[in-house]
């Protein structure tokens, strides 16, 4: 739910989308990778963030990269000239004619999407920006390696404007991991002779393969300011910046006695006399029903230096609602506002104590959840 306007926020619960930080980040791809262009991939609602919000802060980007024509024309619809990557390509034959009028670039991963070329540019169909990819090893999309030279000669001889892809399985592995060598082995055997733009690096490629470029980059989760490992201390110094601040406000304290549990199972026993925060937030909202005893929520201090006010979930998570342990802000009060994660708390450390990644929890933010893009 989209907000303008401050008296349009009833529950206490609200995302704020930080343009800057999008801008910021794009400006750390832009030095991680000066000799590349770049993709801005935008997919999934801009992993939760709104499209809105991405095309406000990416603009400078070379391109944007998503999953949905539909979000494609929400571009153009907006005003954007620069281009587009459907980084599936197109799901529907169909899709074409669309595609072709929104000026799309297209991935072309398996034989039936090259068909579908074949039979629209018999028909006179402009020729496409094509970026052929190849399954390297990652054993997703991809054509192999040994079918990749006959279906690139084919696109090139449609007139189609060619470019080679693949993408990295374990470029996540902050070492130099052998897999991500095999991968770029096995690809630069492939179109070896076959001159063409290249695309290969996804945000750990930017951040930690650095060999793996390639002439378009495809930045997602740090353009968002998260971890791509899932572990927010990997990109601790690589000066990211969280583009969602997900706040809320303590609606009710309780005060226990030694040995009173709390929440549905009574999952935490209090271990002294004790007050307990009630947050308005759950899992309805998008924060994660597994998120274990103990994981951090930021509460305001009221002062100017107030950010070590860390204090831990208690308790179960439940649809519209979570407990904090108040211990360490006897300061916190009815209204006391609280981030689950932003800058204080970083939404990677959420998962971890989630057992998830951060990606899933930007990405399942709920739709009852206010945003306000700044």
């Amino acid at each position: 739910m989209d907000v303008t306007d401050d008296s349009l926020i009833n529950r206490p619960i609200l995302a704020s989308i930080h343009t800057e930080a999008f801008r910021h980040n794009l400006n750390r791809v832009r030095e991680l990778a000066p000799e590349s262009k770049i993709w801005s991939v935008i997919k999934a609602r801009s992993y939760g963030h709104g499209l809105e919000a991405a095309l406000k802060g990416l603009g400078s980007t070379d391109g944007f990269a998503l999953l949905d024509i539909y979000d494609a024309r929400w571009l153009r619809d907006k005003g954007w000239k620069g281009r587009i990557l459907l980084l599936e390509g197109l799901f529907h034959q169909n899709e074409l004619v669309l595609a072709r009028d929104l000026a799309c670039d297209l991935v072309v991963h398996c034989e039936t999407q090259i068909q579908w070329l074949e039979d629209f540019q018999t028909k006179g169909g402009k020729p496409f920006n094509v970026f052929l990819k190849m399954n390297s090893g990652m054993n997703r999309l991809g054509l192999k390696p040994v079918l990749y030279k006959v279906a690139f000669h084919r696109l090139h001889a449609l007139g189609c404007h060619m470019h080679h892809m693949t993408h990295l399985a374990n470029a996540d592995q902050t070492d130099q991991s052998p897999t991500v060598g095999a991968q770029l082995e096995c690809f630069d055997g492939a179109i070896a002779g076959i001159a063409a733009p290249t695309s290969l690096a996804n945000s750990a490629a930017i951040l930690w393969h650095r060999n793996a470029l390639g002439d378009w980059v495809r930045p997602g989760i740090m353009l968002y300011g998260a971890s791509p490992t899932g572990n927010y201390q990997d990109i601790k110094h690589s000066h990211l910046q969280a583009v969602m601040h997900l706040h809320s406000e303590i609606i009710d304290i309780q005060e226990l006695h030694k040995g009173d549990r709390v929440g549905y199972g009574g999952r935490y026993e209090a271990p002294e006399a004790m007050r307990i925060g009630v947050i308005a937030c759950g899992y309805a909202d998008g924060y994660p029903r597994q998120a274990k005893d103990g994981t951090p929520v930021w509460v305001d201090g009221g002062a100017a230096d107030s950010s070590g006010l860390i204090c831990p979930l208690v308790g179960r998570v439940s649809m519209d609602m979570i407990t904090i342990d108040l211990r360490n802000a006897p300061q916190a009060r009815i209204g006391t506002r609280v981030e689950l994660w932003g800058t204080q708390v970083q939404v990677d450390d959420v998962a971890q104590m989630s057992g998830t990644i951060g990606y899933e929890l930007l990405c399942a933010l709920a739709p009852r959840v206010a945003v306000e893009i700044k």
